[in-house]
């Protein structure tokens, strides 16, 4: 790794942790539910603790930052989280409240909820990003996919072979990435009134600036916290030994 990061660029994770988890049926933020004897947000903040990276800016609700600090941060000694920042409304503002507060070359964004990011994983990643600026990890899909009408029949049948699952890290430059969130926000109003949602990092870059994003495999493992039979999985994996 050391011999691929001449010239030492400066990496960034941003760490997500301002969602409410609605799916979760769950008073406390499925990102500090407890998975093994940890918060889940615990495992992708050690793996970027113990890997590359050389800052980690942590994005949690403005009511949970002190919360964050305490019994996440100090507790566990993420001495790699420099800042904790304050989230928006939707998934695409906290983003961008923790790009602004970045100063690097590249920017890993992960979803807090998202427990089995590996080291591999981001190397993987970084390599990708020197080479094309924009690259997200995912996995081809097992399911046959179905695209559907307004009215809940099936439309259309994508060849499965062309069809991925998007999971994080989603890796840019900075300034890539940067300048399409910056118009993403300025022209949020005309894309809403358009129908248009941004679901994840690569479509703001992709939509809004024409970028091609390359993407990596990661692993079919590496799911997001959502639904209580999510969390029933994630602790199967971790007890199969999975170790961050």
């Amino acid at each position: 790794m050391e011999e691929g990061r001449k010239g030492k660029r400066r990496c960034t994770a941003i760490v997500l942790a301002a969602g409410q988890g609605k799916r979760m049926h769950s008073q406390t933020p499925k990102q500090y539910l407890e998975l093994g004897d940890r918060p889940v947000i615990y495992y992708a903040l050690k793996t970027f603790q113990d890997s590359f990276i050389d800052e980690i800016i942590l994005v949690a609700s403005k009511d949970e930052i002190e919360y964050c600090s305490k019994n996440v941060v100090e507790k566990y000694g993420f001495s790699k989280v420099t800042k904790i920042v304050a989230g928006g409304k939707e998934r695409y503002h906290s983003v961008y409240e923790g790009i602004k507060a970045a100063d690097c070359d590249y920017i890993f964004i992960h979803d807090g909820a998202r427990p089995f990011v590996t080291a591999d994983m981001l190397e993987r990643a970084y390599r990708c990003v020197i080479q094309y600026d924009a690259c997200v990890i995912g996995m081809p899909a097992k399911d046959t996919v179905k695209i559907a009408d307004g009215e809940g029949f099936a439309k259309d049948t994508p060849n499965r072979d062309t069809v991925w699952t998007i999971q994080t890290p989603q890796v840019f430059s900075y300034d890539l990435i940067k300048r399409g969130y910056s118009l993403l926000i300025e022209k949020e109003r005309e894309l809403l009134q358009k129908s248009i949602k941004i679901t994840d990092d690569a479509m703001v870059v992709e939509t809004l600036i024409g970028q091609k994003v390359k993407l990596i495999e990661g692993s079919y493992s590496n799911i997001k916290i959502t639904t209580p039979e999510d969390l029933q999985l994630a602790d199967v994996l971790l007890k199969d030994g999975f170790h961050p």
